[in-house]
């Protein structure tokens, strides 16, 4: 098993809190800098290259780097590491004090040449145009005079061996901006270039609600919502509940949703409608199902959520479930990592009745915060759920995607430009470790080959308003 450097299988890592980055063009070039060291660090024998000790460079453009190598048992990388600066608070960035400054491989305009160990070959380019670990463009040779590009967003191929008429080697001396022009527009530069203030609200929005959980002293109940009267009730029933109250994942996403409409309407939403059927969904076999189970609860309740707020603050048009609901594909491969293994995932995007892998809900919470700035995402999780059919169960409780827990994605960048997602649910706030941690990826072994599945879990999700004003 290779070893993998700078980008691990375990995401969500803690970043320090750095500047923000340059847009694209202005990242200072290293092109001189690694013409100059082609012929000892980029070409030369693996067994001299390993060898070679860390030095540090400055660019004539300004900013430091420094060239290092890390190597594994099967392949090294000559690493042109630049300086993240850290931010100091107040909107300015310097280099770590008494430190000898940050050079974690993955900062802006930082440039990763892999070479196998045993011949030399090249296996990849990798440079990141943003300081973030987790989102990349990357080369591997194709031909003697071809190479292919992939676009690299939180695990997800945005791009992916898309061919270029020069080979790998040449962009060993290529400038930055020679490459981003080579490639045209096959690089989506707008994930690459996100606008800080664009997501103020966001970021206000999410410390209201923080806010409000605490003075609120939110707490979970289940079957717990508030009604229209402010009154802890059960959703099941619509009576008072007893003892002490508290929300459920679906009483939550109510309560956030209040928030936003009770300062436009003065009133909280009525139960009852929220309840009701929404859209096709599910089969002749599943509505057999519907009064017993319910299978769709979770999926009705958001949309009726999403439809209500739109049609109330814009029009009844915007709350259809074409304008509310997503079904943006921007990806159709996934790197999917454990501890022991790594694969390349055919990712189906949005599916009829379930919506989205729970694989692929960072890297499609990341291209959204991109296009829909200003929006919030509401998420209802299913799964197959029950017990399979047999002999002596042969239709008592079949087996059936039921919708089970809701939850709130609020996709954001910091003012530094660092991505974010506040994950809320069931009356408090976690994170989406936690969310992603509670469906793991499956490892079953296959003819003596440890393999990588999908839960079987998805997400259906729904798009709502950012509003600058919070009051449930």
């Amino acid at each position: 098993m290779k070893k993998h450097f700078i980008i691990c299988y375990l995401l969500f890592i803690i970043l320090p809190v750095f500047g923000q980055d340059l847009p694209l063009a202005r990242i200072v070039d290293d092109s001189a800098l690694r013409t100059g060291v082609k012929d000892t660090w980029l070409i030369e024998s693996p067994a001299r290259v390993v060898g070679r000790q860390s030095v540090m460079q400055t660019l004539p453009g300004g900013g430091r780097v420094e060239l290092r190598v890390e190597a594994s048992r099967d392949e090294f990388m000559v690493i042109f590491a630049r300086e993240l600066k850290i931010s100091n608070g107040n909107g300015a960035a310097s280099t770590i004090a008494n430190s000898g400054g940050y050079f974690p491989g993955w900062a802006q305009g930082s440039w990763i040449l892999t070479r196998r160990r045993d011949n030399g070959d090249a296996e990849r380019i990798r440079i990141f145009l943003r300081s973030d670990p987790y989102t990349y463009v990357q080369f591997r040779p194709l031909g003697p005079d071809k190479c292919q590009m992939d676009v690299v967003l939180y695990e997800a191929y945005i791009a992916r061996s898309v061919p270029l008429p020069v080979a790998l080697e040449r962009l060993y001396t290529m400038q930055l901006g020679e490459v981003l022009n080579l490639a045209g527009n096959r690089i989506p530069r707008r994930y690459f270039e996100p606008k800080p203030s664009d997501y103020r609200e966001q970021r206000q929005l999410i410390a209201k609600i923080r806010e409000q959980i605490k003075i609120n002293k939110l707490e979970f109940a289940d079957d717990g919502a508030i009604d229209q009267n402010g009154k802890y009730v059960y959703i099941r029933t619509g009576l008072e509940q007893k003892g002490r109250p508290g929300l459920n994942c679906s009483g939550f996403a109510k309560w956030l949703v209040d928030g936003i409409l009770r300062p436009v309407t003065g009133e909280r939403l009525e139960i009852p409608p929220l309840k009701a059927r929404f859209g096709d969904r599910g089969s002749s076999f599943t509505d057999l199902w519907e009064e017993q189970r319910d299978p769709f609860f979770g999926l009705d309740w958001i949309r009726n959520l999403a439809s209500q707020t739109w049609s109330k603050l814009l029009s009844p048009s915007f709350g259809s479930l074409e304008e509310i609901e997503v079904r943006n594909d921007p990806f159709s491969q996934m790197i999917l990592r454990t501890r022991n293994n790594t694969v390349i995932y055919q990712y189906p995007g949005f599916l009829e009745n379930a919506g989205y892998g729970v694989e692929g809900l960072l890297p499609l919470l990341y291209t959204l915060a991109i296009d829909e700035p200003g929006r919030f995402y509401l998420a209802a999780v299913n799964n197959e759920i029950g017990p399979p059919v047999t002999e002596s169960n042969p239709r008592g409780q079949p087996r059936m995607r039921q919708y089970f827990h809701i939850a709130a994605f609020f996709p954001y960048f910091n003012e530094n430009g660092v991505f974010h997602v506040a994950v809320f649910e069931s009356a408090e706030e976690t994170s989406i470790k936690d969310f992603r941690d509670r469906f793991p990826l499956s490892e079953r072994r296959v003819d003596g080959e440890l393999r990588l599945y999908p839960n079987g879990h998805y997400v259906n999700l729904v798009r709502l308003p950012v509003e600058s004003v919070f009051a449930p």
